[in-house]
């Protein structure tokens, strides 16, 4: 039988051609509030959420009634925290302790909102434009069970050190569905899977896609990723079709169709990998610079906006110094959120704000 996971999932920028206001209240707001009333509404429906700067300011808006639901969807494992950074940080020019302090900043609110339940597992560095072997490290030390890239199955050894191996997987299809599987405001694609005609072309897609994915994982259990950046602002319209495509092809193991779909996560994916006691291939190596097709590579981000990269490394640098001043001085009141945020976010501007000088 062959295990299909699907990955329901918003990939929201904390920043980039637009700020972190006016991303969250054009689309995350209504993404985040749309994906809570929907996953309410069947108990078989999951979802995956990442950046915890867009997170915290929804729950900030939220009543108590709505904060409990939200808890109960954590604790049941139905919505789960992935990474779980203030941001999902660029890995080719960041420092390694602003890496960690805006990891720090988000997880720290997930523990004291959620507890136990709401600890991500999974690391989910999913359009970094490149990875590092620091990044991952960072992962493995943070004793995080997996991480996920973009773009095959492999366990990266880092720096020879026991404690800085982690296992991590490629994703086949970079985070994106399926061609032509989208469901979401910003798609052309309105006509509901249900109606036969439509059925019948995204299944044919579906399953030339798991044959593709299964020569390549060597395993009984592959992933789909369901979700494109800023998607999910109709939840509804996406689970309500997911459900009909899970329900139809399942429906085909009467007549020996061996294939099993259900909405999974992450965590529960590389639990499963885990069980086929499959050996992998161990690699120990960056993968710098990053290519987006053949002889395609991105490297300007290296050096090009110089002025982004000095006042990031100067903010970072006034953080540090104040985080010593404090333990120093023993000020148990000091507020230095505003600059962790900050710092926060201009971990992920370092590469993305630089994409058109990359090629």
């Amino acid at each position: 039988m062959l295990n299909v996971h699907i990955i329901m999932h918003t990939h929201d920028d904390v920043g980039w051609l637009h700020t972190v206001d006016s991303y969250y209240d054009m689309w995350v707001r209504e993404i985040i509030t749309s994906v809570v009333s929907t996953l309410m509404q069947n108990e078989n429906r999951k979802f995956i959420y990442v950046e915890s700067a867009f997170f915290t300011k929804w729950w900030e808006e939220q009543t108590d009634l709505t904060k409990e639901y939200v808890r109960r969807l954590v604790n049941d494992g139905r919505l789960e925290f992935i990474s779980g950074g203030w941001s999902m940080n660029d890995e080719a020019t960041t420092h390694y302790l602003a890496i960690i302090d805006q990891m720090t900043l988000g997880l720290r609110w997930l523990n004291e909102t959620f507890g136990d339940c709401g600890r991500p597992k999974i690391g989910w560095q999913i359009d970094t434009f490149g990875h590092s072997r620091e990044q991952a490290s960072i992962f493995a030390q943070m004793k995080f069970d997996g991480l996920f890239l973009d773009d095959c199955i492999i366990k990266i050894k880092l720096l020879e050190r026991p404690e800085a191996e982690i296992f991590t997987g490629v994703l086949p299809n970079v985070y994106w569905p399926p061609k032509r599987i989208l469901f979401d405001t910003f798609c052309s694609d309105d006509e509901p899977v249900s109606r036969k005609k439509t059925s019948i072309i995204k299944l044919t897609i579906l399953f030339q896609l798991h044959k593709n994915k299964l020569s390549i994982m060597q395993a009984n259990n592959i992933v789909m990723t369901m979700g494109m950046d800023f998607h999910f602002r109709d939840a509804l319209k996406w689970f309500k079709n997911m459900d009909y495509l899970i329900e139809y092809i399942n429906s085909l193991q009467a007549v020996g169709m061996k294939v099993n779909m259900f909405y999974s996560t992450p965590t529960c994916y590389l639990h499963s990998l885990h069980e086929s006691n499959k050996t992998w291939t161990t690699m120990q190596t960056d993968f710098f610079p990053y290519a987006s097709g053949r002889h395609e590579y991105w490297t300007g981000y290296f050096t090009s906006r110089p002025a982004l990269k000095y006042n990031a490394r100067k903010a970072n640098s006034y953080l540090q110094a104040c985080k010593q001043l404090i333990t120093l001085a023993e000020l148990e009141d000091a507020d230095t959120m505003t600059l962790q945020k900050a710092v926060g976010v201009i971990n992920i501007m370092m590469a993305s704000q630089a994409q058109r000088n990359s090629m």
